[in-house]
């Protein structure tokens, strides 16, 4: 051994989001001057650097470097001890080569946002949210959720109430709120509520949401029942007056002595129209597979022209869509469960149908995705709706395209927008047979490279699974899909 090595101090701590220097001495033990590089290795080796990387030292001399770890403040990095480690490569004496060994212990920290899925509900007799709580800090969490709201207008059946999240994770709670009292007539009315998020020894966080709340039966029907009512009293009142005048005329010719053998003629009331047939309905028209009109695309029409001899221009073919690569798959195999998706790129436009777990999108290009077409066969069709960047978001996270969009099996589905100002997406929720049946995401995401791959449970959980993140600065790159 032709060196000798210190760390001085051998154990660190360090917050997450700061940085802590640890100094490496070292001495040339050896008889010939040596230089000597130094690689940081490790699961913290990403957030060390080494000031000087070279380092040349005369025999029986000592030098040093300093080590800085600078964890970032994400859920990466995972508190409590880390062992880290340095190489030291002499040129010289290259078999020599020594890994002195120390701790850096990251301290942790908590960071928790939640947001209502959708923010505003509607209904007559109950309205049923989701909470998705989201974990952003370095450590588990543990979390109750209660709701509230001014004059207990609302009952609340929360479940779960109460939520354990993983680092770099998310919870959803389902909620159901019913009204105290029943609107029969009249308009819409709004109550807004509260859902708090209490964790032990720290201020609740507070999400607000609005349940409109309808009446039973609409307002224009009371008003059509008051109009009825109001005609037929009109009716039985000139019905009842107008009996005593004839008995009354009757009477006083009788007494006049008037013949009514032979009446005179009186001119006859024109028989009532026939009435005119309602056409039959129409035939709903079957459900359209056409893709969205992109922004900045011409439309062109024929030339109405003629002349001998003429010939009409060939019309373009339009590119295939998810449904056109997953019918194909379904012919070649009958029996069998697919799916396929294009993606919508940021400046680049729709990508080529991609099936079955292969990459739709671009890496390392950082262009978002606006849009998505999925299209199944063999698993009873599929549903989705994106997450999307929120220009106007006071608490950092995006929101939801409401409704929902949904097609069976062979027929294209859409989400996001394809026009040249739409948002990025930054999320999505899918499933497949309204939750029967299992579907699997991964997604790539901007700066932070592929996430692990996440699938629904048949009969547990949401009945759908989400890709993504709420943050409204993390955008959607490339998305992979199987079912």
């Amino acid at each position: 051994m032709s060196l000798w090595t210190s760390l001085e101090p051998a154990s660190a701590t360090v917050d997450p989001g700061s940085s802590t220097t640890v100094r490496l001495r070292l001495r040339n033990t050896g008889d010939v001057v040596d230089e000597y590089r130094f690689e940081p290795v490790g699961d913290i080796a990403p957030w060390t650097t080494v000031e000087p990387q070279t380092l040349r030292l005369y025999p029986g001399t000592t030098g040093s470097v300093e080590l800085t770890f600078a964890p970032p403040r994400t859920p990466d990095a995972t508190a409590g001890p880390n062992a880290y480690a340095v190489r030291i490569l002499p040129t010289e004496h290259p078999e020599a080569t020594t890994v002195p060994e120390g701790n850096l212990t990251i301290t942790p920290f908590t960071e928790v946002r939640a947001e209502l899925v959708p923010p505003t509900v509607k209904g007559r007799f109950r309205g049923r949210p989701k909470l998705a709580v989201d974990n952003l800090g370095n450590t588990k969490v543990t979390a109750s959720v209660s709701g509230s709201d001014n004059g207990d207008q609302l009952s609340y059946d929360i479940h779960p109430s109460n939520v354990q999240i993983e680092p770099g994770r998310a919870a959803f709670v389902k909620a159901t709120l019913k009204p105290r009292q029943i609107i029969w007539f009249g308009s819409k009315e709004e109550r807004p509520y509260t859902f708090a998020v209490k964790r032990s020894g720290v201020t609740p966080l507070d999400v607000e949401g609005t349940y409109v709340q309808r009446s039973f039966l609409p307002g224009w029907l009371a008003t059509c029942l008051g109009i009825f009512l109001a005609l037929a009293v009109t009716f039985l009142t000139l019905w009842l007056a107008y009996q005593p005048r004839v008995v009354s005329a009757t009477t006083e010719l009788r007494e006049a002595g008037v013949s009514t053998l032979a009446p005179s003629p009186t001119p006859s009331l024109s028989a009532p129209a026939e009435p005119t047939p309602s056409p039959p309905p129409v035939s709903s028209a079957p459900p359209q597979t056409e893709e969205p009109k992109n922004d900045g695309g011409g439309a062109g029409g024929d030339d109405g022209g003629g002349g001998s001899g003429g010939g009409s221009e060939e019309k373009p073919k339009k590119a295939p869509t998810a449904a056109t690569a997953v019918r194909q798959l379904a012919a070649s195999d009958p029996g069998g469960r697919h799916v396929c998706y294009r993606a919508f790129v940021k400046g680049k436009g729709w990508t080529a149908p991609e099936c079955d777990g292969d990459t739709a999108g671009t890496v390392g290009q950082s262009r978002p995705l606006t849009a998505l077409n999925i299209a199944v066969s063999g698993v009873g069709g599929t549903a989705s709706a994106a997450f999307v960047h929120n220009p106007d978001s006071t608490n950092g996270q995006g929101h939801y395209v409401e409704p929902w969009s949904n097609a069976p099996d062979g027929l294209d589905n859409y989400i996001g927008d394809s026009k040249r100002d739409a948002p990025n997406m930054l999320g999505f929720t899918i499933n497949v047979d309204d939750g029967r049946r299992g579907v699997c995401q991964s997604v790539h995401q901007k700066d932070r490279g592929w996430q692990n791959l996440a699938c629904d449970k048949p009969g547990e959980g949401e009945h759908y699974i989400f890709g993504g993140t709420l943050d409204n600065g993390i955008w959607l790159e490339a998305v992979k899909f199987t079912v």
